[in-house]
């Protein structure tokens, strides 16, 4: 099977391009360094010819509304294009759990347009809605830490999953029929954000105190206690728990 991940460079791309190439499967990585340009178009027509399904887990390289917004728009319309005339016979990408639950955000805004325009693009398709990876945790601290260097996290819960399962998932999804619709992935464990959160600083000698507070924001939005868990009844569950993470990221004694 041939199969295009577009940013297949990346944290989950590069994830799935090993996990697809390991079961035998002709994959490109796609990507500006690869000369794949989903933005512009560069490269895409070359690069669909002969494609059965197309992985794209390319993400904005910015978080700012418009900048966002133009390019998932852009992304979205040059790929079904390509895709189109080439045939393309699944197109599988990537979201967020919650993502119409955060649409005060202008990022999620230009995720949700992302989901419109695979749903009326013309190519069947798969959504994969995951939930905050682990190794981005990190950075959900460092956007909430206040000048006091408290981080300071709404009292909801979380169910992070590894960048590996996301990978695993998608590999899979890639290689069977389109379910047309969506679907979710999560991490074995639901936790409270600041427990999570505070693990892994501290895991990492961070010292900045951790804290629930009720007035406290997700990255700009106001958010329910369930808006970052998956509301579906059958979710994927990833296999590599928060503690199995946590060890293996632990820095080796020399």
């Amino acid at each position: 099977m041939r199969v295009l991940v577009i940013g297949g460079s990346g944290l989950i791309g590069s994830r799935v391009v090993s996990r697809l190439r390991q079961g035998g499967h002709d994959v490109i990585a796609g990507s500006p360094s690869t000369g794949i340009n989903t933005v512009t178009g560069d490269g895409l027509p070359e690069a669909m010819e002969g494609t059965d399904a197309v992985v794209d887990v390319a993400n904005s390289p910015s978080f700012d509304s418009a900048a966002a917004w133009d390019f998932f728009f852009n992304a979205g319309n040059n790929i079904f294009a390509a895709e189109k005339a080439a045939g393309v016979k699944h197109h599988v990408a990537l979201s967020v759990v919650g993502t119409e639950q955060l649409q005060d955000s202008g990022y999620f805004r230009a995720k949700a347009l992302q989901e419109q325009l695979i749903e009326e693009g013309g190519i069947p398709y798969t959504i994969l809605r995951a939930t905050q990876f682990y190794e981005f945790l990190n950075g959900v601290a460092g956007f909430s830490t206040g000048e006091d260097q408290v981080v300071r996290l709404p009292p909801a819960l979380m169910q992070p999953v590894a960048a590996d399962d996301v990978g695993e998932t998608l590999a899979q999804l890639a290689l069977r029929a389109p379910v047309n619709g969506r679907a979710e992935l999560a991490g074995p464990q639901a936790y409270r954000l600041s427990d999570v959160v505070g693990r892994v600083l501290a895991v990492n000698h961070d010292e900045r105190l951790v804290i629930a507070d009720p007035k406290a924001k997700y990255f700009g939005v106001t958010i329910s206690e369930r808006t970052l868990v998956p509301v579906g009844d059958d979710p994927f569950i990833g296999a590599v728990s928060l503690d199995d993470w946590l060890a293996r990221s632990q820095p080796r004694a020399a």
